[in-house]
């Protein structure tokens, strides 16, 4: 049995090293605000959901673009873009190339503002497909915006995870001050 007895040795195991923080976010720390991640991924389509969050809401949306792709597929590829997510939301730059015979390509962007993004994520069962979920600025409508890439998107999904985090904390802190306030 040993000097421990029946429950082992007395001996200390190494604690696992914990996971790897990416280099743009520390916790604690806020980021630069002319801070820039950028991601090429293809864009499949838009679709006005009924709801602004929930994993159902999204993987319909991503359903229903993904099985109307299918059926254009050939006749129109998903086009190329990039994904430039910032504290201030999310920029979706468009290559438009509808079988242009020029050389350059027409760019064409939306910025979608962090605080009208509601919801974001990827397919449970297949981690190329991401989602993310606005409202319209005005009118009590949503969309879902669905990307695929020949890799996993989590990494985006997380981007903008933290990023959205990081606003919302930044807000709550304007709107919302902790200083103590004392009324005599």
């Amino acid at each position: 049995m040993g000097p421990a007895g029946c429950r082992g040795s007395r001996r200390r195991l190494p604690t696992p090293p914990s996971p790897p923080t990416p280099p743009f976010f520390h916790p604690g720390l806020k980021r630069n605000p002319c801070w820039v991640e950028r991601f090429n991924v293809q864009f499949l389509g838009s679709v006005e959901v009924p709801y602004h969050q929930g994993n159902g809401i999204l993987c319909a949306a991503m359903q229903k673009i993904a099985t109307t792709r299918k059926l254009t597929v050939h006749l129109r590829p998903p086009a190329s873009c990039d994904l430039e997510i910032t504290l201030q939301g999310i920029k979706l730059i468009l290559t438009v190339n509808e079988f242009s015979r020029d050389e350059e390509f027409e760019r064409c962007s939306h910025f979608f503002q962090m605080k009208n993004i509601s919801f974001c994520g990827c397919h449970p069962r297949n981690s190329c497909y991401f989602g993310f979920i606005t409202k319209h600025p005005v009118l009590s409508r949503f969309a879902c915006h669905v990307f695929v890439s020949q890799e996993s998107m989590r990494h985006v999904a997380e981007c903008v995870g933290r990023a959205f985090q990081e606003y919302y904390q930044e807000h709550l802190e304007y709107a919302c001050p902790t200083e103590d306030i004392y009324l005599e």
